[in-house]
């Protein structure tokens, strides 16, 4: 008698708990030896998020046994053909990318948590047509792109992309526009759509960190740290605490920063030295930019970048009306400047990469200098959000946290040290930066046999 067999046999004599714990026993020995119709109904449920019609799972299933008579034009006959087939489902955009995406752009990371920013909005439209177009995904932290509503979205998407609100998302979500198709979701630029007081040149432009919902998100109040801090939870994997490094030069630290927090100037030597060393030497990339909102919570607004010829009032050293100065500089960099008068003032938008030598420089991986960018000492230093972007994009944690989350996305569990060593290198290698790459990766590696 198979084991299956013995253990259903004993269903009958045991309570609702034991039920449930051997029939999922159960289940995990069907697995084990799924054939490639369950294999089939695996790839599409994982990748596309859906159950698959009974025509694509047919079709699916002769891709993977190698039936070239059965698989259809243009997908292979084998598993990578099938996993293509996947891939091209409206729902691998719809449900897979946007449940993955959603979490980038809110700081309480939740995919649940989005009644007011929208399921779907700039951010998360720039990321599934980066995917969708297959474009190198490094793009998504320094290209001049942006996906709105094309010529073919559905009759009840009636406005416009707007930098001051969220409508024209909303109304493609609630009319479930199919995010696959390029005449639903067309691509366009930044620098060609914002105009007004919200216009941008497109070397200004950074991708999701130049979006509207990204700047909703991370430069609403506060100092712009937020939108460093979650570009480097979201997009390398770590954390500031995960990064700290007191050994770093600490002559960027603006003037916002207390030296002796509480009065103890021990707790800044060993702990707020640690984080601001690195963070506040790139913060001056995020100089120029601020998040104008008319209501308490920020939810309705715009982004604002000032450019040349157009500096602002800021108080600097002073509070006195009288003694201001003219400077492309958000007053957010120079607040609270009589914590440590002493402290750095932000005079531009350049910023130095510290963190390239230390045990962050292996931590981080560090990869090619981009173009505008200098090193000196060891050190990078660059000026504007979008040279930073670059400058991130082009780390190993950058690849390798694509491959973690995309891992845990469609295996529903963490990959090993070697799994994340080998996709990150199929990843930037063979796979040039392509996303999808990772996805397929992904699922040939959790499939079973």
């Amino acid at each position: 008698m198979s084991s299956v067999k013995q253990l259903q046999d004993h269903l009958g004599r045991i309570t609702a708990t034991g039920v449930i714990a051997i029939s999922l026993a159960i289940t995990t020995l069907g697995d084990a030896h799924a054939g490639p119709r369950e294999q089939a109904k695996r790839i599409h449920d994982r990748i596309a998020g859906v159950p698959p019609d009974n025509t694509t799972l047919k079709s699916m299933t002769a891709c993977l046994t190698g039936d070239t008579v059965n698989c259809p034009s243009p997908y292979s006959a084998n598993t990578s053909g099938a996993i293509d087939m996947a891939l091209d489902n409206k729902n691998f955009y719809n449900v897979t990318m946007k449940n993955l995406v959603t979490p980038w752009t809110n700081e309480a990371q939740s995919v649940f948590d989005v009644e007011e920013i929208g399921a779907f909005n700039d951010y998360t439209a720039l990321v599934i047509g980066i995917v969708r177009d297959d474009y190198d995904f490094r793009e998504i932290l320094y290209a001049d792109k942006l996906y709105v509503a094309g010529g073919s979205a559905p009759a009840a998407v009636t406005a416009s992309y707007s930098p001051s609100d969220n409508v024209m998302y909303q109304q493609m979500e609630n009319a479930h526009a199919d995010l696959s198709d390029p005449l639903v979701l067309s691509e366009t630029t930044q620098s060609a759509t914002y105009a007004g007081n919200t216009a941008i040149p497109s070397t200004a432009t950074a991708g999701v960190m130049t979006t509207r919902q990204g700047a909703r998100a991370f430069y609403y109040a506060g100092t712009n740290r937020a939108m460093f801090r979650f570009t480097m939870l979201n997009h390398l994997c770590h954390d500031l605490e995960a990064v700290k490094d007191p050994s770093r030069p600490n002559d960027r630290i603006r003037q916002d920063v207390t030296r002796s927090p509480g009065g103890d100037s021990r707790i800044y030597l060993n702990n707020c030295i640690g984080c601001h060393a690195g963070m506040d030497g790139m913060m001056g990339a995020f100089a120029y930019y601020d998040w104008i909102y008319t209501d308490e919570d920020g939810k309705n607004g715009h982004m604002i970048y000032n450019e040349a010829g157009e500096e602002q009032p800021v108080f600097i050293n002073t509070d006195d009306p009288a003694e201001t100065t003219m400077s492309r500089v958000t007053q957010k960099a120079l607040i609270n400047y009589n914590n440590f008068i002493y402290g750095y003032i932000t005079r531009d938008d350049s910023w130095v990469n510290y963190w390239r030598k230390g045990p962050n420089n292996e931590r981080l991986g560090w990869g090619a200098i981009p173009t505008g960018v200098t090193q000196t000492d060891g050190y990078t230093y660059g000026s504007g959000l979008k040279s930073l972007g670059m400058e991130l994009a082009n780390s190993r944690a950058f690849a390798e946290c694509q491959v973690k989350k995309v891992y845990r996305a469609v295996c529903h569990g963490d990959p090993t040290n070697a799994q994340i060593n080998a996709m990150a290198d199929n990843f930037t290698g063979s796979g040039n930066y392509s996303l999808k790459t990772v996805f397929k990766d992904a699922v040939q590696r959790c499939l079973g046999p």
